[in-house]
Order: C-alpha cells, then structure tokens, then sequence
C-alpha cells in the first residue's frame, strides 16, 4: 500500500481524481496502462486519472450485495464475467439463507447487466491481456465491491493490477495491498474513516449520462480503437 499526504477533504470526484493521479505519475505516457473506473461514482475521478496519465478509460460493472434492511452493508458484491465475492463471515453471522443471497445477486444483476449496455453503447471492451490495469473508485470502505472487481479482472490475463482510490480505510487499504500480484494506492487513509462520503463536500450520485458523456469525452481524447479486443 502506498500513502501520501494530501488534502482530506476533496471537494468533488473530480477534484480527488486529480490529486489520486499525482501518486500515480509513474504510469503515465505508458502503451501497456489501462485506467478502468466502478460506476457510477468512480468514473469521474478515473477520468482525471486517464486523463493525467494519458491512458485510455473504460468502465468496469460491479455491483455490491447489500444486506436485506441495511443496503449500505455489503456482504458481498458481483462484477463482470459473471463474478461474485462474498464475506463469508459476515453472511453466516447475520444467518442469510442461499435463497435470499440467490434473490438478492439476481436483482443485482439485472442492474448490473443494464449499466453495462446503457454505458458502453456497442463499443467492445479492451482487451486487458498483458495490460496493466488501474482500477478506480471514489473510495474504499469495505472492499467488497473492489475485491470482486480484482478478482474478475485475474480472468483477463492482466500483467498487474493496481487498486487506486482518492480516500480509504486505512485496514481495508492493507488488506487488499496484501492480495497476491495487486497494488493498493490510497492516497488518503483518515483515521477514525467513518465512511468514503464523509471526505466530500459533494457527494451527490453520479449519473448514467455523466458516466456516458465522461467515457465519450475519454474516447474522443485517447481513442479506443487499438485497445479493443
């Protein structure tokens, strides 16, 4: 894990996604380097990040397992190819039964699989083989979300894998840095954490057609085309 003095408090997505790219500068101007953004939220600061290190951007679906009356606790999480990461010590102390788990990752899905076509609009998906793959997201609290996200991207036969948030929980950070042949880069570890939206002023939801429009703009300044599989 990587740690760096920075400001605390961001004042948007944007703006964390511009200090995030400074810790990430050996990257930059690189052919083998992808930048790949969790919507919705982390797709604004992994434009900045694409965009200072002159790499190309694309977005990656995950979708977090919300437990049944506390959504915001995850006891797992699905990503693309079909992935799902569960905490398995949480599912069994809090008793989910596999019919709620199985109901639960199929209304998941469904959005999953929604964001991945109204996002990618027909472009094919990079090919990540050999790559090296920045992952974004405006933050880490659990990991839920981003463990299936490194564990989906190990089926691409990536080259290395390098976890990049503005702001984490100092554990959650160590933890995943700790997973074989993965880079943890958070460049803010507050303690007490409290939670990722408690370190912006703006916190609001990101849209699909910002998510859109930041992966247009993305596209139009790197092009896609050698990248695609």
């Amino acid at each position: 894990m990587e740690d760096g003095k920075v400001t605390i408090r961001f004042r948007n997505r944007r703006e964390a996604g511009k200090q995030l790219a400074e810790h990430l500068r050996s990257y930059a101007d690189r052919e083998d380097v992808v930048v790949l953004g969790l919507p919705r939220g982390g797709i604004p600061v992994a434009f900045e990040v694409a965009s200072a290190l002159g790499a190309p951007l694309d977005s990656f679906a995950v979708r977090k397992l919300g437990v049944p009356g506390q959504e915001e606790l995850a006891f797992g999480a699905i990503a693309t190819g079909k992935i799902r990461v569960l905490n398995e010590s949480l599912v069994r102390g809090l008793r989910l039964t596999d019919p709620v788990i199985e109901r639960i990752t199929a209304r998941e899905q469904e959005e999953l699989d929604r964001r991945e076509a109204a996002y990618r609009d027909h472009r094919p998906q990079f090919d990540l083989r050999g790559k090296t793959v920045i992952v974004v997201d405006d933050g880490l609290a659990t990991g839920a979300t981003m463990r299936a996200a490194v564990s989906a991207l190990k089926t691409r036969q990536t080259k290395e894998i390098v976890v990049a948030v503005p702001v984490g929980s100092a554990d959650t950070c160590e933890d995943i840095g700790r997973t074989v042949d993965v880079v943890c880069v958070c460049a803010a570890t507050p303690e007490p954490f409290y939670g990722v939206g408690m370190w912006y002023d703006d916190f609001s939801q990101t849209t699909d057609s910002e998510v859109r429009e930041l992966l247009a703009r993305s596209d139009a300044e790197i092009g896609r085309a050698a990248m695609a599989e």
